[in-house]
């Protein structure tokens, strides 16, 4: 069996657990590493006694990998990605892949001229619940799509955003909560649901002392006419992610590791229309749903399905041009919370480019930061 060989630039936090699942899988070799901070780089390259480098070039043109994992601050995923794309590597990147929608065309685009493999680390898609889900959704058991909702919160300490120079400012991450804790569940939402066509969103910085979102709420409308609604924070320290659909024959429902479906007796406009009863409700099933827990899942599953997609042509999970959907929806958001209208989806490209110009030109160098470059330790010990 062929081993694909991989660098990976920023191994500071989420790149060094990367670093330790490369090194085991049976499909890729950790052949490099690369970080900003020389002496993360030469620690992470000492510990895998592997070559270092503190510029993201030179890995890529050094020739000792033929793919890399990009697991930087979010606004280098694009000029990293394309210029490996360029240079005749195979890309992952972390999630989000842009900061912006057209920072996410031109890496998509810079990766179908190159023909290369291009995924992201949307991790939460490999969880058997999510598998089903999707399932249930490609089946049309639901029928068409009536309402959605999404609830989704989190919780963060200040200690956390004072971490890092670049947490929390609109130059160092592009934004807030929607940016750096939502993108996975956006993800799901709108393999789910679907994008919406127009988002109307309030944004605000309700708990943190920080630049950007902590708190967003927002209304969607989908191209079919349905309507649905988004929540998400850092301000929450209890609560499960909740995400709800609501289709013309049958309604899903995730709640926290749990996934409930009910098929209506008759669709929705059927039964409303022809029931003679004015008491009368549609009768439901709420079908048996079984959940596989001999599933791998995780970070290891998109890098091996990466991998093999490289060495045999499997079908990726997460497809690169998938990961645009995500921007997509934060970039409205953002769009519409800061300039309190409708924004409609695809975003005008320059508009939001403008927008986070402005946002950029207000960023203020913090005081009293704690520099600290860990992973998160609910991810850690799970590889």
């Amino acid at each position: 069996m062929g081993k694909v060989k991989i660098g990976i630039i920023g191994v500071g936090g989420m790149g060094y657990a990367h670093c330790k699942i490369v090194s085991t899988l049976p499909e890729t070799e950790l052949t490099c590493v690369c970080d900003i901070d020389e002496n993360i780089a030469k620690q992470k390259g000492e510990e895998f006694k592997i070559k270092y480098f503190t510029d993201y070039k030179e890995l890529i043109k050094s020739g000792l990998c033929e793919a890399v994992i990009v697991a930087t601050p979010h606004w280098f995923h694009p000029e990293i990605s394309i210029f490996a794309f360029e240079n005749g590597l195979h890309v992952l990147s972390e999630k989000p892949i842009a900061v912006t929608v057209s920072d996410a065309d031109r890496m998509i685009e810079a990766a179908k001229k190159s023909k290369k493999v291009f995924s992201i680390m949307f991790q939460k898609r490999t969880e058997p619940l999510i598998r089903k889900a999707k399932e249930i959704v490609e089946s049309g058991k639901l029928g068409k799509i009536m309402k959605s909702v999404c609830i989704d919160p989190w919780y963060r300490t200040q200690a956390y955003y004072d971490s890092g120079t670049w947490r929390a400012t609109w130059i160092g991450e592009g934004g807030g909560v929607l940016i750096n804790q939502a993108p996975h569940t956006i993800d799901l939402f709108t393999m789910l649901a679907g994008l919406p066509k127009k988002i109307e969103a309030k944004t605000r910085t309700y708990l943190h002392n920080i630049e950007v979102e902590d708190e967003v709420a927002a209304f969607l409308e989908y191209e079919n006419g349905a309507w649905g609604y988004y929540y998400t924070s850092t301000c929450e320290p209890v609560g499960p992610f909740h995400l709800e659909i609501t289709g013309e024959k049958g309604k899903l429902i995730i709640r926290g590791n749990s996934l409930t479906f009910y098929l209506f007796e008759k669709p929705i406009p059927q039964f409303t229309k022809e029931c003679p009863d004015m008491w009368s409700s549609i009768k439901y099933i709420e079908e048996k749903i079984e959940i596989s827990s001999n599933i791998q899942t995780g970070h290891g599953v998109i890098i091996k399905n990466f991998a093999r997609s490289i060495l045999y042509g499997e079908e990726l999970i997460v497809k690169g041009e998938e990961g645009l959907n995500s921007v997509e929806f934060i970039n409205a958001c953002i769009l519409s919370g800061k300039k309190n209208k409708v924004v409609e989806i695809p975003v005008n490209r320059k508009e939001y480019d403008n927008l986070i110009e402005e946002l950029k030109k207000t960023s203020k160098p913090k005081k009293d930061v704690k520099v600290q470059r860990l992973t998160d330790p609910n991810i850690a010990k799970k590889i």
